[in-house]
């Protein structure tokens, strides 16, 4: 998915496969029916209809991200809970930025995978131009959407 020239990442789906047979952390995946539905799932960048079957894994973006590239996170290697569809996914549909309604916080990571800082967004409308922000710094080589509640990862933005 992409908005401007920046690239919005779902967990990719061959990440999704190996998540639902060990989980960053070494435990296997324990998927359950969603009976009420709304989780927020990383796969497809929406949130879960009830009856569908999901998984809650650990997941490390940061390490996966540094492997992708070559660097060490040091410790800034974290792994943390994420929501997947328990099946095969056919990942995120459209182009409108997910997850954008509640409070959330935009940190920034170095292309050595160092935090360079973050920014909260308390609503729909700064959400946008906090990303167009974040990426005027030429420093800045992704950035991690993440829910303030919690801390829970959501989704990457890199450069298109």
């Amino acid at each position: 998915m992409t908005t401007a020239t920046l690239l919005v990442r779902a967990v990719p789906p061959q990440a999704v496969r190996e998540l639902l047979v060990r989980d960053d952390a070494g435990r296997p995946a324990v998927p359950f029916a969603d009976h009420e539905g709304g989780a927020p799932l990383r796969c497809c960048l929406r949130r879960s209809r009830p009856g569908e079957r999901i998984a809650l894994v650990s997941y490390a973006p940061l390490r996966r991200w540094a492997a992708e590239t070559g660097v060490d996170p040091g410790a800034y290697d974290e792994q943390g809970p994420v929501f997947l569809h328990a099946e095969e996914c056919a990942g995120p549909k459209g182009e409108d930025l997910p997850f954008t309604s509640a409070h959330r916080v935009l940190r920034r990571y170095s292309a050595d995978g160092r935090i360079l800082g973050g920014r909260p967004v308390r609503t729909p409308e700064d959400f946008a131009p906090a990303q167009r922000e974040a990426f005027a710094d030429p420093a800045v080589a992704l950035v991690h959407v993440r829910a303030v509640e919690y801390g829970c990862f959501l989704y990457e933005v890199r450069r298109g």
